[in-house]
């Protein structure tokens, strides 16, 4: 039975000589393996639709398997990505840490959506790292993850000046301070963004500008976070780390 789909390609492997396992991240169905016979020839028509990160539709036809991948029709190669290795490298994360937080065959259509705004929004060029922090922090959820960023973690105080307990799970009040002696203080545009990136609608985001400090602290909670509750080790997160160090090293240079 042919079916056509909506979806973005989050992983390729090669599956004999000339073909490709294709998992693709779908609005209808959620994800989903297809077999794409001959995409690693140069002259299949299957072979650019096949490209991670390309969004399009695909046609599929189904069986108790793997599906079939017969046709593709592009509508963005998300081109800005891959002409790009910095924005490769986010994306790649953030197309890792989608599959690592979905199981086969579960529809998600918020999910879909929020990934395919995220790499649209990069192949633009709005900033790459704030839509990365953006990602992760609106993916906890389906993480099993539910950080305390509406009121102290400890005493539920709505008011005053916040720091963040990775103990706690979430956001203390300065009157709880002593309670974790090991919290991490940050600017009140820091708490501002955390709480920002966890609700908003991301189709919503308009223009972002904001400071490096601010941006150090946001990558430092929200990786302090990941690496104590998510269970994540993820090799593109790596990537980044070492990313950044040779940025790092550049700009002291």
């Amino acid at each position: 039975m042919l079916q056509k789909c909506e979806g973005i390609v989050i992983r390729t492997s090669h599956y004999g000589e000339a073909n490709k396992v294709v998992t693709l991240y779908t609005r209808e169905w959620g994800k989903v393996g297809v077999m794409a016979g001959g995409a690693k020839k140069p002259n299949s028509r299957l072979a650019a639709v096949t490209q991670p990160f390309t969004y399009g539709y695909f046609l599929i036809k189904k069986g108790s398997g793997l599906g079939n991948l017969q046709q593709g029709d592009i509508l963005s190669s998300m081109r800005g990505i891959k002409e790009d290795i910095f924005l490769t490298a986010y994306a790649s994360y953030i197309i890792d840490l989608t599959d690592k937080a979905t199981d086969e065959k579960k529809p998600n259509p918020f999910l879909f959506e929020l990934l395919y705004q995220t790499l649209n929004y990069m192949n633009e060029g709005i900033d790459p790292e704030i839509l990365m922090n953006i990602y992760e922090m609106k993916i906890l959820n389906m993480l099993g993850l539910y950080p305390v960023l509406n009121q102290c973690s400890i005493c539920g105080n709505t008011e005053g000046e916040f720091s963040f307990s990775i103990r706690e799970g979430g956001f203390i009040c300065h009157q709880c301070l002593e309670k974790d002696p090991y919290h991490y203080k940050i600017s009140k545009a820091t708490v501002q963004l955390l709480r920002l990136f966890y609700f908003i609608d991301i189709s919503r985001l308009g223009t972002i500008s904001v400071k490096e400090e601010t941006k150090k602290e946001l990558k430092m909670i929200i990786s302090a976070y990941y690496d104590e509750y998510s269970g994540l080790n993820l090799k593109t997160k790596r990537f980044l780390k070492q990313m950044d160090q040779i940025k790092g090293l550049d700009e002291k240079n």
